[in-house]
């Protein structure tokens, strides 16, 4: 069957590592009857964690795609990692979703992932319900709960329903949309509509006609009607709340133990009637700037957010229908290559559970095995279509180590896997960097690389040892030099002779010309590697002649590509050479750019030389209890804290750290939070590396230069 575009909805369950989202898709799976029995993470049975790595684990790690019939539409469910390492599976997932169901945990309510989830939930302007899980937890608190959400998220959370008896025991929701009470019988399931309660009935009033002005509010009509009734209809009440939650004026909260089975019937129900379809969503938004209505009447385009590579079946491809019909057999163009790639069937998905479909329309997410190139990011058009959906951005990564592997055999096969599942995954970065001399993994945490590494090693059967990293530092100079050097050599025949004279000092923009050098040429050069090389040449009387300039400046390039101090690049540095000598058979540039090489790196020793360190802006959101902790920690750091403040009613520090003292940060953090706290980083600047510092820096240059 193909599901029109009016009757599907995209929901991808999101939330803090221990929220429920497994539980909770098991049991919407459950109850909609695409399953007959409900797995458990424990005994590694759920739909949705179906690889082993996360049924060793017991949590998410891959986001999954599932699927459930409800009435007479089609539910799209995508179940989400809580850990942040993954959050490109999270970044992904939102990008084809059209409403976030966030779950929150009834005893630990907003935590600190669920505040990083919303800014996610904001970049892409998606509704979202709220969903307080585990109310039957002995420790549940759904009024702080509530609160903490209210309190971080704003006025436009507002509570459809609350428990009536949570805790040990618990098996009774009062909603206040549909002014009833919900009772479950033992084990869950279908519940009982009773009547509420006299003693709850001004409480749920109160809610209700909180949820009626919201929904007024968005209508003309539906205001006109509110002002002469006071009152909506059911029918009324749910067109205006359609409205309200389709353009983030409303965030519903319910309440729920999934594990149990209470309360996940009636959201479903709400995500069938008031959720929004693709088609009552915001137009994707193109490349160059246009927008795509999601319309299955026009031309095809699919846009690709996931691939996963699977034993023994190949390259899985996860997609949605952003315009049009696609069906079996066809064949669309990349945006970017205009290769063709040929669909020769098309699937929905529960979990590893795949079954065979025709066609899917516009607004639909599907899957379809091994095709050639097509990967995460990737838009595919009908044939004389030009479009390329705006790709999702994922975040920068935080952490980084290198790869130490067991043997040079095993390092092409060993790339060649580590670039697979980067492409699957590009939050993960492979960087084979020349200036350290080692192979680097950038990912968002810790726990992301271990999981990288236990797949190169359960699956691709490679070893693979992780090492640290080499630290990317620079070198310049804080003071001027003049410096000469000859090069001479005779070996029968004709020989080499080169000499120069050069003067060497720190460059910044804006610098005067010297006053006692005539400078003939000038030429800029921005380095590859950041920062610049400034080179005059001031000879006068012909002393050199001038076509040996680029060979002078190849010799001087060459020795900053190895810095004298610790082999580092170096930066920032003007160069002027203003004398010299040359021979009319022994000189060459062979000759010159040994003789400018020699003499730079003299110079740059007499210039009092510095080291550069990389710093990062680190921001890290906390709660009150860890942060003297945290405090503390960043002191040992070399950290600069630049500021403190409250985030929510969460703590967030900001500081400026030295990239070679974040190794296993994420690590350490995590140890001390209990998992409590998040951090991200980005490059601010280089710096001067304190003088004991650098005299260990160059020590450990030399002796590793003496071993060589």
């Amino acid at each position: 069957m193909t599901y029109q575009t009016k009757d599907i909805r995209n929901v991808v369950l999101l939330g803090h590592s221990g929220s429920g989202k497994t539980t909770f898709a098991e049991t919407m799976l459950f109850e909609s009857k695409a399953i007959s029995r409900r797995g458990t993470i424990e005994d590694g049975s759920t739909t949705s964690d179906f690889t082993n790595i996360e049924q060793e684990r017991g949590n998410s790690i891959f986001s999954t795609l599932l699927h459930a019939k409800w009435k007479d539409s089609k539910i799209n469910i995508i179940d989400t990692p809580g850990f942040d390492d993954f959050v490109g599976e999270i970044a992904s997932s939102l990008k084809v979703a059209d409403t976030g169901v966030m779950l929150l945990n009834a005893k630990s309510g907003v935590e600190v992932g669920t505040e990083l989830i919303w800014e996610y939930i904001e970049q892409y302007n998606t509704p979202a319900i709220f969903v307080i899980n585990q109310i039957d937890h002995e420790k549940s608190n759904y009024e702080t709960a509530l609160e903490q959400a209210q309190a971080r998220f704003g006025s436009k959370v507002l509570p459809i329903q609350y428990p009536l008896n949570e805790g040990d025991g618990f098996n009774t929701i009062v909603d206040a949309l549909r002014m009833v009470m919900y009772v479950f019988p033992e084990g869950g399931g279908k519940p009982e509509k009773q009547a509420i309660p006299e003693a709850e009935l001004n409480r749920a009033q109160e809610m209700h006609n909180a949820l009626v002005e919201a929904a007024a509010e968005n209508d003309e009509g539906l205001m006109e009607k509110f002002f002469e009734e006071g009152t909506l209809n059911e029918e009324e009440l749910a067109s205006g709340l359609r409205i309200a939650l389709a353009q983030q004026e409303i965030f519903p909260v319910f309440c729920c133990s999934s594990i149990n089975n209470m309360g996940s019937g009636r959201i479903m129900g709400f995500i069938n009637d008031i959720c929004p379809s693709p088609a009552d969503r915001q137009s994707i938004t193109l490349n160059n700037g246009e927008e795509l209505v999601c319309d299955a009447s026009d031309s095809t385009t699919i846009f690709i957010y996931k691939t996963l590579s699977e034993p023994q079946v190949g390259n899985v491809t996860y997609f949605k229908v952003c315009a049009g019909t696609i069906n079996s057999g066809d064949e669309l163009m990349t945006s970017t290559t205009r290769n063709s790639e040929r669909f020769s069937q098309l699937y929905v998905a529960n979990g590893k559970n795949r079954t065979s479909v025709n066609s899917l329309a516009a607004g639909d997410i599907g899957v379809s095995l091994k095709l050639k190139d097509a990967r995460t990011n990737e838009t595919l058009n009908v044939k004389g279509v030009d479009r390329t959906v705006e790709p999702i951005s994922f975040p920068e990564p935080r952490i980084r180590t290198a790869v130490n592997p067991p043997s040079k055999g095993d390092m092409e096969k060993l790339m060649k896997a580590l670039f697979q599942i980067a492409a699957e995954d590009p939050t993960l970065i492979v960087e084979q960097s020349k200036a350290l001399k080692q192979t680097l993994l950038h990912g968002q945490g810790q726990l992301h690389l271990d999981i990288i590494k236990y797949r190169i090693e359960k699956v691709n059967k490679i070893s693979m040892e992780f090492e640290k990293p080499r630290i990317a530092y620079r070198e310049t100079i804080t003071r001027k030099a003049d410096d000469s050097y000859r090069h001479k050599k005779q070996s029968g025949g004709s020989g080499q002779f080169a000499e120069v004279h050069m003067r060497i000092e720190p460059y910044y923009e804006g610098m005067p010309d010297p006053s006692d050098l005539t400078v003939r040429k000038t030429e800029e050069e921005e380095l590859p590697w950041g920062g610049k090389l400034v080179f005059y040449w001031c000879i006068v009387g012909g002393s050199i002649d001038a076509k040996y300039i680029n060979a002078i400046k190849k010799g001087i390039l060459q020795k900053m590509e190895e810095g004298p101090l610790t082999g580092s690049y170096c930066q920032n540095i003007r160069v002027c050479v203003f004398d010299g000598k040359m021979h009319a058979v022994d000189s060459n540039d062979m000759a010159f750019m040994i003789a400018s090489s020699q003499v730079f790196k003299n110079a740059f020793e007499n210039s009092k030389p510095q080291i550069l360190e990389p710093i990062y802006e680190v921001d890290i959101l906390c709660s009150d209890e860890v942060m003297g902790d945290i405090m503390g920690d960043l002191q040992t750091r070399r950290a600069m804290i630049q500021g403190m403040g409250a985030e929510g009613h969460y703590q967030k520090i900001s500081a400026k750290v030295p990239l070679a003292e974040m190794y296993k940060y994420s690590s350490t953090l995590r140890s001390i939070s209990q998992g409590r706290a998040k951090f991200t980083r980005r490059f601010s600047e280089y710096m001067a590396v304190p003088p004991d510092i650098q005299q260990k820096l160059i020590k450990a240059h030399k002796a590793e230069m003496q071993e060589a």
